[in-house]
């Protein structure tokens, strides 16, 4: 009886770890150059790192792998890492801080218990230390320039900004919970809500009207919005000026985006602007502000900010390119020790020499290879090339490097 994989886990196949391969090398080059440091978390985390910040939505937190790690008759309830920011929060925390810009990074899996994947890779990116627009703006520039880097695009960013989401409930006069619980509703991506609001305050009402529209993609579109509600509604200005910052700086680096209220999606944990990256329809990434974080898992008043790409999805998009490879596969002509030996030592240099060369273990499909190189006990090397069918029969590996380098 064959034994299935777990249910909504995934193999990685050789074709699947190739492209998973590209996007890590790719997002790790492009993190180093910007000046970020890689850091690792581990697997495990104590369940009350996320549920004492109350920084994951009552839905999000009701998917995480949590179960009880004995330790003697007593025991810490533990949850397989759900997701990246929150732990690497606790990792700065207990090993880092200390006042100065800290950018780190990590290539990562989380879990969360749903029908079709459980277990998600993400490439995550965190400037921690910095509340300038331009932090901000540094991390939708780094994730398009990885996913630019990756062939993928056109991108379209999406804009929107968690102060104001708040502001906007706030202005409603609900209770905190009431509050709380629409916010998570947004952030889970059901925005029914929002449009669902009903108020008799003409201000509120015209404000709602006017965000809830909002899908401009330029800071001159988001002035005409601040004068039309700072004065009226002045809890909305500073999240209204903040958003135009950060647009304004988008512009002047030629970044495309789109200002989009209702695309707001996240966690509970994010306070300032929040972006979505999307290719065609797919979202493959996100990220956003979240100022609060670092001081609910019990750290000092620290801003941060960050974002994630989504390695599942990019899989699914990136095109691998076609380079050809020598490929070349070593044949002994005998069984003897030192014909075998000849084998190994020639099949070194070649590899050396920055070569595919594979030891013949009985390969069926010997078309796959560019070459064909036969080993003898004594006398003298025989060469195929399979494309021509030329035979070279040669003396050392130094001839055979040259033959084969003669192709390239």
């Amino acid at each position: 009886m064959k034994v299935p994989r777990c249910k909504g886990m995934h193999d990685l196949l050789p074709e699947d770890m190739t492209k998973f391969r590209r996007i890590e090398e790719v997002f790790r080059g492009c993190c180093l150059k910007w000046g970020y440091e890689e850091v690792r978390t581990p697997t495990l985390e104590y369940l009350h790192l996320f549920t004492a910040t109350g920084t994951l939505t009552p839905g999000m937190l009701g998917r995480v792998y949590s179960f009880l790690d004995w330790d003697g008759w007593s025991g810490e309830r533990v949850v397989l890492r759900p997701e990246g920011t929150i732990p690497a929060a606790r990792l700065y925390l207990e090993n880092i801080e200390g006042g100065e810009i800290t950018k780190l990074f990590y290539v990562e899996n989380t879990f969360s218990f749903e029908e079709m994947r459980r277990e998600r890779w993400q490439c995550g990116a965190e400037l921690i230390g910095s509340s300038h627009p331009m932090a901000d703006v540094e991390l939708v520039m780094l994730a398009s320039e990885v996913l630019g880097k990756l062939g993928i695009g056109p991108l379209e960013v999406k804009l929107c900004h968690a102060g104001l989401i708040k502001a906007l409930i706030s202005e409603l006069g609900w209770g905190a919970t009431e509050q709380t619980e629409i916010f998570d509703q947004i952030l889970e991506g059901d925005i029914k809500g929002l449009g669902e609001i009903k108020t008799e305050d003409a201000d509120l009402k015209r404000a709602l009207t006017i965000l809830l529209d909002v899908t401009g993609s330029s800071p001159g579109f988001l002035e005409n919005v601040r004068s039309l509600l700072g004065k009226a509604l002045p809890r909305f200005e500073p999240s209204l000026s903040n958003l135009t910052s950060i647009a304004e700086l988008l512009s002047a680096m030629d970044c495309p985006y789109q200002i989009d209220i209702t695309s707001g999606r996240g966690f509970e944990y994010y306070t300032g602007v929040m972006f979505q990256v999307y290719v065609s329809t797919e979202r493959v990434g996100g990220g956003g502000r979240y100022d609060d974080l670092i001081p609910l898992v019990g750290g000092p008043p620290v801003s941060a900010s960050g974002f994630a790409l989504y390695v599942d999805q990019l899989m699914e998009i990136v095109k691998m390119e076609e380079r050809p490879c020598q490929r070349i596969l070593v044949q002994s002509q005998g069984s003897d020790v030192k014909g075998l030996k000849s084998c190994f030592e020639v099949a070194r240099s070649l590899r050396e020499a920055g070569y595919l060369a594979e030891l013949d273990q009985g390969q069926k499909a010997v078309g796959d290879y560019r070459w064909v190189l036969l080993v003898p006990s004594k006398d003298l090397f025989r060469l195929t090339d399979q494309t021509t069918g030329e035979i070279s029969e040669l003396t050392s590996a130094a001839e055979i490097l040259m033959i084969v380098g003669e192709t390239e």
